[in-house]
């Protein structure tokens, strides 16, 4: 038995896909010019390298990001059984459109200069880390929304992600560089939001289709394994400065592995036969990177490998007892555990990057970290209180609270943009599958016949479901 291809599907999606296009196209023409190299516009904002746009320094870093965007996230969002091609194609999809969309309002909102968008590597660069959020977001509701349903989560979230980065960066003077508060958390809670308005009942107690395999599972952890050793390049590459960036790459790299080992030992210690969860190592070998992301290019090698052990442990505990506790109690349905790999670490890193702010030393590296501490424009600096910005003290004590301060902003700003995608996701204009399509591939996908993933009813499904699973 074959599915139907739904007309609304049929209709919306290339119909959207081809209207973006052409907007996209005419705005590229008449407001995108590349910089003249002879006269360099200073237009990086708190998220871009500070440093000087040689194509040679940031051209390799920019390829890395681009194998963790393409490669890592699409591999690891593959875990399903029935869809495989949705999680790695739709993150095709949506990394394309979240990178061209991040670059008309990124454009709009800090390059703009003369009428027109000045274009430069930097520009797509700065692309890339908004349309993480993007993909990251998507996960809390892997496939149980329709394509043109992660279009229009994409379209919605990136200029809100502009905005709060603008804010925290331009009012709260964060401390970020690896983008823990900035990208993480906003991403983790605006998903959450959407999908806790995009609740199923129907879910409660599981999907039928919600299942892996070996194969499913082992692409998975071959994207996490990408994912991983590209992760210090996406740490480092908007370091202020090569001291900066050679201390945020060694500290991202400390925090994985050691959080990787922890990840082995607490997996193993949660199930009874002390075998290791697969879930627990494809997200919570991760969970250092992201942690570390606030500080590191200040934290000490000791902080960033105690910080990696801390957000694996946080990470993998999640899994066990978070995740349950939030779809029961909270109805919020994470699909791919994005709260225990974005959210709790991010809390994590960003409360360790208070500590570092308040109790480390700030002439420990010497100048190059006391630019990264306190890095606005000022009139003279003090060895103990910090730096005078236009005449005002700047203190370790100032620059923690806007840590908090920013945390709470990015908290609020992102999970009340994600309620409001998710009642505009729920409106009945748009494309929304039916239960019996969720985590399914065939409503989307011409399958090849050899896959064996052919088409059954819930019906059908419901015979054998969990029956093997008893005898595990």
């Amino acid at each position: 038995m074959s599915i139907a291809f739904l007309p609304s599907l049929r209709c919306q999606l290339p119909v959207l896909l081809i209207l973006v296009q052409g907007v996209f196209i005419v705005v590229f023409i008449l407001f995108f010019s590349f910089e003249d190299p002879s006269s360099h516009f200073n237009t990086s904002n708190a998220t871009t390298t500070a440093g000087d746009d040689d194509l040679d320094a940031i051209f390799p870093l920019f390829k890395d990001v681009h194998v963790m965007l393409f490669a890592g996230l699409g591999l690891m969002l593959s875990f399903l059984k029935l869809y495989g091609f949705g999680g790695i194609a739709f993150n095709f999809l949506i990394a394309n459109f979240a990178i061209q969309w991040s670059m008309v309002v990124q454009g709009v909102f800090y390059h703009f200069r003369h009428g027109v968008i000045l274009l430069r590597l930097n520009n797509v660069l700065e692309a890339e880390f908004a349309a993480v959020t993007a993909l990251i977001s998507v996960g809390a509701v892997l496939g149980r929304t329709s394509p043109v349903q992660m279009l229009l989560l994409t379209a919605m979230e990136i200029p809100l992600f502009v905005v709060n980065d603008w804010l925290v960066n331009k009012y709260f003077h964060i401390i970020d560089v690896g983008g823990t508060v900035a990208i993480h958390i906003f991403s983790c809670y605006f998903g959450l939001g959407v999908s806790q308005i995009l609740y199923q009942s129907s879910l409660r107690r599981g999907h039928v289709k919600e299942t892996t395999t070996s194969n499913s599972d082992l692409l998975s952890l071959l994207g996490t394994i990408f994912l991983w050793i590209f992760w210090p390049s996406f740490n480092s590459v908007l370091a202020k400065t090569k001291e900066a960036q050679h201390r945020a790459i060694v500290n991202t790299f400390l925090a994985l592995s050691s959080g990787t080992i922890t990840t082995f030992a607490m997996s193993s210690l949660m199930d009874k036969r002390g075998r290791i969860n697969l879930a627990h190592l494809q997200n919570a070998s991760l969970a250092g990177g992201v942690a570390v992301g606030i500080s590191a290019d200040l934290i000490s090698p000791g902080g960033a490998f105690s910080i990696g052990c801390l957000a694996s442990l946080a990470c993998s505990l999640g899994f066990q007892y978070l995740t349950p506790f939030l779809a029961k109690k909270m109805k919020v349905q994470d699909q791919c555990g994005i709260h225990n790999l974005h959210g709790l670490p991010g809390i994590i890193g960003t409360v360790g990057s208070i500590v570092v702010i308040l109790l480390g030393p700030v002439d420990k590296y010497g100048l190059s970290l006391h630019e990264n501490l306190f890095s606005s424009s000022q009139e003279g600096q003090h060895p103990i209180l910090g730096v005078f910005r236009g005449g005002e003290t700047w203190t370790a004590q100032s620059q923690a609270l806007q840590q908090a301060a920013a945390l709470g902003v990015t908290f609020g700003v992102s999970l009340f943009g994600g309620y409001i995608t998710g009642l505009l996701m729920k409106l009945p204009c748009f494309v929304h599958p039916s239960k019996d399509d969720f985590f399914d591939d065939q409503l989307y996908f011409q399958i090849p016949e050899d896959t064996g993933n052919k088409w059954i009813s819930m019906d059908e499904l419901q015979k054998h479901m969990l029956i093997p699973l008893k005898h595990v």
